[in-house]
């Protein structure tokens, strides 16, 4: 998309409040950018024959793909890694490969994947699974016993201060980062995210943002806009905004009925998840907490003073609190698999926050029942946003405060130091690291059920989507909520500092009991405040904090790990105020807004 249609549909969602309800609402969306539907819509890129064939892999609606195809997929996407390796080269070669086995996704796929690419180069793979509760636990484990027994990892960005700055990774090869295109990865995913000390480390599968997915049929029923009315309800009967409106919304349909059925409002996942949970108090706390004027919002930059026990984190976790009697019995027990895949999917609730994983599966997987009245956006606002340094709450002249949550900066693919002093296993683990990797594998992730959400440029080819049976209204919404979390400038992104998860699981442990009703809201605030400055005397606050304003854009990785001075995309001179220009990747489209992550500094823009 030509980068003025680009800003044409991002000025037509500037609200971040679209209630789009089938094809009607999203030609008043076009009509109202000025640029028709069809303009919309046009391909970005070029369709290839075998990303068509994959698309059609078992095809949308017609049933959840099962490993049959996952290795169909796997052997059509076998090209790339042909021409790099010979037949048969890798055999001998074990490698073992740790990953999640969440909801049947991750490395369940990944066999389907990997098992024509084991066929193929002769190499054999190991598989050990994890529940996502487990994870953190056992990767902590092999770190702090130096017992890594595994070659390959899946790992989120998150972890690299905890893997890559201990040394404990192999360096990419260049011929890896050609096999895999680097450059399609959207911006905010680019380096530093996937690099430590200037090394590149990272085959990036996935793109994390928590993203607002909604009931479209509840929030256009005129039963409930009568009910809503007659209550009192301020404003219309619609999609909420904010967080304040997704809390009036969730009380007022406490005991309401909707198509013969009890309707539920806003899901919550109060049950701690192995330290993963903490990101859905997150998406309930960004929008009250981080402020467009602070790049900061989890710890104080110069101090690593927790901000979790502010006002702001405060009312998110009053806010569950206060919501949970008007959710579905026993909602203190769902994690987030449960709100997403048991709950949502299967009809019941009208709002649940998540990663892109909703997206891809209420037209694909086979519990859903919500394909057709299922809507998207970035997060809700809020009407006013806390300022750490004023110590005030602030309500901003261009309306309600939005910050998107790019929770986890997503899964990859990593290969392990231990590999290195063996060139044939070696070349076998980056192999297939980057099959998985692979720009037409990636695709099909996409688009159906894999854990994994869009996160290449090439990904926001609407067409493409089209052509394998998504409706393009439904498939609009979706790529536009991604498309605006990545970009957003205020979004609100994590830190790559050591530890992370373990402030994240401390702080789940004290929520439980606190949304169990143990402890008040700022009681149990101020208890996970004081793990997180034990943890961080612990960790050593001096470089904590370093890293930390390294991963706001402060600082370079490289100044406070022991490394060369690497100079990197954050610590590059910018160019003077150029005019937008076309590239192929985007990296070379200067804007003059901020980057999330940067502000005040100019950022690449990726094409829709």
């Amino acid at each position: 998309m030509k980068v003025s249609l680009y800003n044409q549909f991002m000025r037509a969602g500037a609200t971040r409040r679209d209630v789009l309800k089938g094809a009607a609402s999203m030609a008043a969306i076009a009509a109202a950018s000025g640029a028709g539907l069809g303009a919309l819509t046009r391909p970005a890129f070029a369709a290839s024959e075998l990303r068509a064939q994959i698309l059609q892999i078992p095809g949308v609606g017609k049933g959840q793909p099962t490993d049959a195809d996952f290795q169909q997929v796997g052997e059509l996407c076998l090209e790339a890694t042909k021409a790099n390796v010979k037949e048969g080269e890798f055999a001998g070669v074990e490698l073992t490969f740790m990953g999640l086995n969440n909801q049947n996704l991750h490395n369940v796929l990944f066999r389907g994947f990997l098992k024509p690419w084991e066929t193929y180069t002769g190499a054999k793979i190991n598989w050990i699974d994890l529940a996502q509760a487990d994870y953190n636990a056992r990767l902590q484990q092999s770190i702090a016993t130096g017992t890594v027994d595994f070659d390959i990892i899946e790992m989120g960005a998150p972890f690299e201060g905890d893997v890559c700055g201990k040394g404990l990774t192999s360096e990419m090869p260049d011929w890896v980062k050609d096999q895999i295109d680097m450059k399609d990865v959207v911006a905010y995913l680019q380096p530093p995210v996937g690099t430590w000390d200037g090394k590149q480390y990272r085959v990036t599968v996935d793109g994390d943002a928590h993203n607002f997915n909604y009931r479209t049929d509840v929030f256009a029923d005129a039963d409930l806009a009568k009910a809503w009315k007659d209550g009192g309800g301020e404003g219309e009967w619609g999609v909420p905004k904010t967080w304040q409106q997704v809390q009036a919304v969730t009380k007022f349909l406490k005991g309401k009925q909707f198509q013969g059925q009890d309707v539920f409002g806003y899901l919550d996942a109060p049950k701690a998840w192995g330290g993963f949970g903490f990101y859905f108090l997150g998406s309930r706390a960004s929008a009250y907490a981080k402020h467009p004027d602070d790049k900061a919002w989890l710890f104080d930059a110069d101090t690593m003073k927790p901000r979790i026990n502010n006002p702001a984190w405060v009312r998110a976790i009053q806010d569950v609190i206060d919501a949970l009697p008007s959710e579905p019995a026993d909602q203190i027990n769902a994690d987030p698999n449960t709100t997403a895949f048991q709950q949502f999917l299967a009809g019941t609730g009208s709002m649940v926050t998540w990663w892109g994983d909703v997206g891809s599966n209420v037209k694909t997987n086979d519990s859903s029942v919500v394909g057709d009245v299922t809507g998207f956006s970035i997060l809700p606002g809020s009407d006013d946003v806390y300022n750490s340094k004023t110590g005030q709450w602030d309500k901003l002249a261009s309306g309600p405060n939005y910050a998107p949550n790019c929770a986890y900066l997503g899964w990859g693919v990593y290969v392990m130091a231990r590999v290195d002093s063996d060139e044939k296993k070696k070349k076998a683990a980056w192999s297939a690291a980057a099959h998985l990797g692979g720009k037409d594998l990636s695709l099909w992730c996409a688009a159906y059920p894999s854990g994994f959400q869009p996160y290449r440029n090439s990904h926001f080819d609407i067409p493409e989507w089209v052509a394998a049976g998504y409706d393009e209204a439904f498939i609009t919404s979706y790529l536009k909520s991604e498309a605006d979390s990545y970009n957003h400038p205020n979004a609100a992104i994590e830190p790559r500092i050591p530890g992370i998860f373990q402030y994240y699981s401390a702080a789940e442990d004290i929520l439980a009991n606190t949304f169990a009703g143990k402890m008040k809201a700022q009681e149990g605030a101020d208890a996970i405040a004081a793990a997180w400055e034990k943890l961080t005397d612990q960790i050593g606050r001096e470089n904590q904090v370093k890293l930390y304003k390294a991963g706001l854009g402060f600082l370079a990785y490289s100044v406070v790990t022991g490394g060369p001075a690497t100079r990197s995309r954050r610590t590059a001179p910018r160019p003077a105020n150029r005019s937008l220009k076309h590239s192929v990747n985007g990296r070379d489209a200067w804007l003059t807004r901020p980057c999330p992550r940067m502000r005040g500094r100019q950022t690449p823009l990726h094409p829709i």
